[in-house]
C-alpha cells in the first residue's frame, strides 16, 4: 500500500475536496468555501493525500479556547481503512498545539460507523439536536473532547 500522508490543506486539493463534499454530504460546501477555510487563521484543515490524491479531509474551527470539528469525509472507495482516523488525530493534535480545552462535533444520528470511530477517539455524548439535518431529515448527536 502506497504511503498516506496528512496534510494541511492546501489550494490545490480544494476542487479534490470539493468533490468528495458533494459525494458525501445533502447540502455540501463548494470549492470557494475551502478556500475560503485556508484564508481564516482560526480554521484549521487537513487532507489525507497519497501520491497528490485527497482520499478524505476534516477540518475544525477555533474560538477561544474551543474548536467546532467539521466536515469529516473519506472517499467511499477509501473508507475502513483508518483513514478517518489518521486525519482526526492530526485534527486533535493540533488543537491541542493551538491551545483549544475542548472540540465539539455534530453527527448524523444514524451515522453509527462515525460515532464509533468518535468514542474511539475519546468523544463523548452530549445531547441530541432534534431535526436538525436534512435530505432526510434527522436528528443530530452532539459530541466533545476534552484535550
Amino acid at each position: 500500500m502506497d504511503k498516506i500522508e496528512i496534510v494541511e490543506l492546501k489550494a490545490e486539493y480544494c476542487l479534490q475536496v470539493a468533490e468528495i463534499e458533494k459525494k458525501t454530504f445533502s447540502a455540501p460546501w463548494s470549492k470557494k468555501a475551502f478556500l475560503e477555510c485556508i484564508e481564516n487563521s482560526d480554521r484549521h484543515y487537513f487532507c489525507a493525500v497519497c501520491k497528490e490524491e485527497v482520499l478524505g479531509y476534516c477540518g475544525y474551527w477555533g474560538a477561544g479556547d474551543e474548536a467546532e470539528v467539521y466536515n469529516v469525509a473519506v472517499k467511499e472507495r477509501c473508507r475502513g481503512r483508518g483513514i478517518g482516523k489518521l486525519l482526526l488525530t492530526r485534527l486533535i493534535e493540533n488543537a491541542k498545539s493551538d491551545n483549544r480545552k475542548r472540540l465539539l462535533l455534530e453527527v448524523r444520528y444514524g451515522n453509527k460507523i462515525a460515532i464509533g470511530l468518535y468514542k474511539k477517539l475519546g468523544f463523548k455524548e452530549d445531547g441530541i439536536r432534534p431535526n436538525f439535518y436534512d435530505e432526510p431529515k434527522e436528528d443530530a448527536l452532539l459530541m466533545s473532547l476534552e484535550i
